[in-house]
């Protein structure tokens, strides 16, 4: 009996299994209707038990397929199929791709919404009924709207000079300084430049220049030095440039012998001016090697300490010529005819005329010349004016229309000089025609020289009888 029962049940399994051989490919799954069961029934002589666990089955896979066709998201179902082994291979389909970059879960449950309430990864809004933090505006930020943030202020950035840079820009400003003499532009330009710690550079550089010039040259630098102090130098700037100033004094006695001499004067008068602090010469007391620079300092502590009636240190480098009053250049003029007079030297005449810088003057100069030579007595006067009018006038010290001026006014006033010195007209004209011999003068000039009339001794008419 056992052996028939195993017998039927070998030759059941047998007949299922050759019915499922034999079923369409759509069918596997259990999609079949109830009468094809029925003759699966009959065919097959399934019992009760395997009846019921079969229709158990394909009450599962109804619900699978009822759950697949419900959901909400094509990417749950193809997950869903990956499950069942039904998930496509290809990496590069458009459902992959969703499936990656989705931020919905992917366990296949919830509700489809956003992980962490729409506040996890980079980049969102955060959760809701969050509250955020006051930030700083960041300047960086390419959404910075400077408008909204308030009050802007704008500075201009001005790059610093450097050394190089430093001297070309400073020597036109100087140079310029020296024609106008207008401290106050020079201040505005300055304060235009970022000189940063080259500031003390800009005095050392000042008075280098003003060596090379003229008196009235020094005289200007020495009023900048003074005006700017306290404005856009300090005293430690000063400090610095003469400090400078006095290790170079090597190299500047080769362009000007005069230099230490004339750099204690600039000392002298920045610390009169309170440009300098009373404190600078004590620092170098003792303290220096250098013949040229003990020089400077000792000329700057002997005018520092003369009485100020004996000399005001305001005038250290002279009155310019167009700042000094005309009785005074008179004066000025008549002693340097006096001395090269008695001494003949042509060369410390022009040192002296051109230290007066009054070129606009030198008309005075001629004619102070000319009535030296009628006032005079002898030749050597009127040779030696002669020869001083020339070297003048060949250097392009006086010109053409001082020249002209010059005579002209002693032919006005030779009326009244011919009262002094009787022979005044006999005299002129032979000074004259010595300068145009010389070409000091020209034709014109000696034509227009007044002649005295001749006294008649003789008349025409009386037969040559001298009238007593």
């Amino acid at each position: 009996a056992i052996c028939r029962k195993a017998w039927q049940e070998q030759q059941q399994g047998t007949e299922i299994s050759n019915v499922s051989l034999f079923l369409p490919s759509g069918e596997e799954d259990g999609s079949y209707g109830s009468e094809d069961l029925n003759e699966l029934v009959v065919n097959g002589n399934w019992t009760p038990q395997e009846k019921a666990l079969h229709e158990a089955r394909l009450k599962a896979k109804a619900k699978r397929r009822l759950r697949k066709s419900s959901s909400r998201d094509s990417n749950r179902e193809s997950f869903s199929d990956s499950v069942s082994g039904e998930l496509s291979t290809d990496p590069h389909s458009p459902k992959s791709k969703n499936a990656v970059n989705d931020r919905k879960s992917r366990t296949g449950k919830g509700r489809g919404l956003p992980k962490k309430g729409g506040a996890g990864g980079k980049g969102v809004w955060g959760a809701a009924g969050m509250v955020y933090e006051v930030e700083e505006p960041d300047a960086k930020d390419p959404n910075y709207d400077e408008s909204s943030q308030g009050d802007t202020v704008y500075a201009t950035v001005v790059p610093e000079l450097d050394e190089r840079e430093l001297e070309k820009t400073i020597n036109p400003i100087v140079q310029e300084y020296f024609e106008h003499g207008d401290t106050k532009e020079v201040e505005m330009l300055l304060k235009e430049l970022n000189l940063g710690h080259h500031k003390y550079e800009f005095s050392s550089l000042a008075v280098s220049l003003s060596l090379e010039g003229k008196a009235s040259h020094r005289e200007l630098t020495s009023r900048l030095l003074s005006d700017l102090s306290g404005k856009v130098l300090s005293e430690k700037d000063m400090s610095r440039a003469f400090d400078k100033m006095l290790k170079e004094l090597p190299d500047l006695i080769l362009d000007t012998p005069e230099a230490p001499q004339m750099l204690g004067q600039f000392i002298a008068r920045a610390i009169a001016d309170h440009a300098l602090p009373m404190s600078f010469l004590d620092c170098y007391k003792g303290k220096v090697d250098c013949d040229n620079a003990r020089a400077a300092l000792d000329r700057a502590s002997v005018l520092l300490s003369m009485k100020r009636k004996i000399m005001r240190l305001d005038n250290v480098w002279g009155v310019g010529g167009g700042q000094r009053p005309v009785k005074h250049l008179i004066k000025e003029m008549n002693l340097l005819l006096k001395e090269y007079l008695a001494s003949g030297e042509l060369s410390e005449a022009e040192h002296c005329l051109r230290d007066l810088e009054v070129p606009h003057f030198h008309h005075e100069l001629v004619y102070e010349a000319v009535v030296m030579v009628l006032e005079s007595t002898g030749d050597t006067a009127l040779q030696m004016m002669v020869k001083l009018l020339k070297a003048f006038w060949q250097t392009g010290l006086i010109t053409l229309d001082q020249m002209n001026r010059g005579f002209q006014r002693v032919y006005d006033e030779l009326p009244e000089i011919n009262l002094d010195v009787p022979h005044a007209h006999s005299i002129m004209e032979t000074f004259v025609d010595l300068c145009y011999q010389e070409s000091v003068i020209t034709k014109q000039l000696r034509d227009s020289c007044p002649t005295r009339g001749r006294k008649r001794f003789v008349s025409e008419g009386d037969g040559g009888i001298v009238k007593s």
